[in-house]
């Protein structure tokens, strides 16, 4: 497999992972409640927005990993009908694709696999309020990754599975580079409200604003991606 194939793959499903409105929601949840903690010590947001980042990446890798895994096992079963993998998964990124470009013309909250569930929201936001530190941001950053999984998990699925037949230790490089393109939006963001250049509720508000957009840019991507891979263009 050609690298420069490998790198538009996991280039386009990253971004289209990145702008997931609920993985930006979130982050500015944990800036906005670490702020109501101290709100006079700004270097403790852009430390507690770092760490809570990193926990992030550290844990989507860890995710990665273990799909990865599976996927090899699930080939191994497959031998000869491997290819109903790379189907089934470009099928998948079509379908994501389609119900985000639907979030644009019939916008409902707690979308199916494109925003984080109603019902979980509220446990999310409990657990965040528990943040006093960058200590705790990263802590609890590895709890929050299991209620983005439902919101974030779909390309990531698509991207772990076209770099399964690489191995764990061939593909590793490659999940290093999408998790640093997905956690990049959550690093400007802490750069923006750090420096001065926008509070955390304009943040919030251009999210909120611009939700329908998000997910038509990530729902463009995914679907294209997924016929470039049906049609064996990437």
């Amino acid at each position: 497999m050609l690298d420069g194939i490998n790198f538009w793959r996991i280039t386009t499903l990253a971004l289209a992972d990145s702008v997931n409105p609920c993985a930006i929601a979130v982050l500015t949840m944990v800036l906005m409640t670490i702020l109501i903690q101290n709100p006079d010590k700004k270097r403790k947001v852009l430390l507690g927005g770092l760490a809570f980042t990193t926990s992030i990446y550290i844990g989507y890798l860890f995710y990665g990993v273990v799909i990865i895994q599976f996927f090899k096992t699930f080939a191994e079963i497959l031998r000869e009908n491997s290819g109903l993998i790379y189907n089934g998964l470009a099928i998948f990124a079509m379908i994501i694709g389609a119900l985000n470009i639907k979030d644009f013309f019939m916008y409902k909250q707690g979308g199916v696999a494109t925003e984080m569930p109603i019902f979980m929201r509220p446990k999310v936001k409990k657990i965040i309020q528990k943040i006093t530190s960058p200590a705790g941001a990263f802590i609890i950053g590895f709890l929050v990754t299991l209620f983005l999984l439902p919101c974030t998990i779909g390309p990531y699925i698509i991207a772990s599975g076209l770099l399964s037949e690489l191995g764990i230790f061939g593909a590793l490089p490659w999940l290093l580079y999408y998790n640093l393109l997905f956690v990049l939006p959550m690093l400007i963001i802490v750069g923006v409200v750090y420096y001065g250049f926008a509070k955390v509720e304009e943040v919030s508000g251009w999210k909120e604003k611009h939700i329908k957009i998000l997910h038509l840019i990530a729902g463009i991507l995914l679907f294209l991606v997924g016929v470039a891979l049906l049609m064996g263009w990437l």
